[in-house]
């Protein structure tokens, strides 16, 4: 998961409200009930210490969502009386609404809950051309078509020299078409940043575009085994972003275990465990966090300081670096904030026993 777009929550000190909100229900009492909700969000922060305008913030902010259509559901970050960021979610967050107050913000969850979210290009492919289809968890949209060469298209049954002519005609016919069908994928591809891509068509018809792409989108196609003409069911779509999800997951899982082992210099690539990932944050070196959500060393409090690269598994450490301002804090929150100032990624793995306690990370050396 690219976090980039979590840098506003760490230009401004806490303490922090989270608050996730689920939305995937929609009735006549849709409204009536975001109003409660809006309520006892509030409540629950107030309970915790925060501050009356940041409480009025949040009310207000789920107050607004009374009539969105949000298929599953809205994180909100707010301080000093100001929602600063309050993304979509691509799943309901488990266990319904909740909302917490703590010197950071509450980001972890968003692992699971916005970033694997693999964006699709669906390509209904025939003979004539394509249509695109772009598709992600909050919904779907046209991306375009591509219209080949129309005739001829078709073969015919006759054996005599001019209809085998007109069958090579028709075979040319067929490669210019997936050769433009499969340029203008690839140009989709590159303008919208899609993780995967899905080809629905005949076989003959999917395989000769699926064989013309650049080499670079091939293991991001995946073949549907539908006919001409037919609609990709959204079961069939959610099935292959799941999958892609979990090929990516497996190979930075594999990377890991292979990047723990020393090189020539003696150097591991891989590290494992908070003190381990808190002398890597303090260094810069992390290039992607690996957090098992319901791993122990998640919740681990450890202490940090103003600045992100202050992080230590006790106080007295950061008193020693000279900081003199320090709060507890969730083991994985303090990483994810290191890792965004470093411009590093995060990924949510389910592997029962690895990383070791739940935290990992691939290393960066300079």
């Amino acid at each position: 998961m690219d976090l980039a777009f979590l840098h506003p929550l760490y230009e401004h000190p806490g303490p922090w409200a989270s608050v996730y909100v689920d939305t995937s229900r929609h009735t006549e009492d849709t409204p009536h009930e975001r109003q409660l909700t809006a309520q006892a969000m509030a409540r629950q922060l107030a309970e915790q210490g925060a501050d009356e305008a940041t409480c009025r913030a949040v009310q207000s902010a789920i107050e607004d969502l009374r009539h969105s259509s949000d298929p599953h559901g809205r994180a909100l970050f707010a301080r000093a009386g100001e929602v600063v960021l309050d993304p979509p979610l691509v799943r309901p967050p488990q266990g319904g609404d909740w909302a917490e107050w703590a010197p950071l913000p509450r980001v972890t969850p968003l692992l699971e809950l916005a970033g694997e979210d693999p964006l699709c290009i669906v390509a209904y492919v025939d003979r004539k051309g394509a249509d695109f289809e772009l598709r992600s968890a909050l919904g779907r949209e046209d991306a375009g078509s591509v219209a080949g060469r129309q005739w001829p298209v078709h073969r015919t049954g006759s054996a005599d020299w001019s209809e085998r002519h007109f069958q090579l005609r028709v075979e040319n016919t067929w490669e210019h078409n997936a050769a433009e069908i499969a340029d203008a994928l690839a140009v989709c591809q590159e303008e919208t940043r899609a993780d995967l891509l899905i080809l629905v068509g005949d076989d003959r018809e999917r395989r000769s575009v699926h064989e013309r792409l650049p080499k670079r989108l091939h293991d991001r196609v995946v073949e549907a085994p539908h006919g001409t003409g037919s609609r990709l069911l959204d079961d069939d779509v959610e099935r292959a972003r799941a999958e892609h999800v979990t090929r990516q997951a497996e190979a930075e899982l594999a990377r890991f275990r292979a990047a723990r082992a020393p090189d020539d210099e003696g150097r591991t690539g891989a590290v494992e465990g908070v003190p381990a990932l808190i002398e890597a944050a303090r260094e810069h070196r992390i290039d992607e966090l690996l957090i098992r959500l319901d791993g122990p060393d998640a919740h681990r409090e450890v202490w940090i300081g103003e600045d992100p690269d202050q992080v230590a598994v006790r106080r007295t450490e950061l008193q020693v670096l000279g900081e003199q301002h320090s709060w507890p804090a969730r083991a994985d929150d303090a990483l994810i904030r290191s890792a965004v100032a470093t411009d590093a990624n995060a990924l949510s793995v389910s592997a029962q026993e690895e990383p070791v306690g739940g935290l990992g990370a691939l290393l960066r050396w300079k």
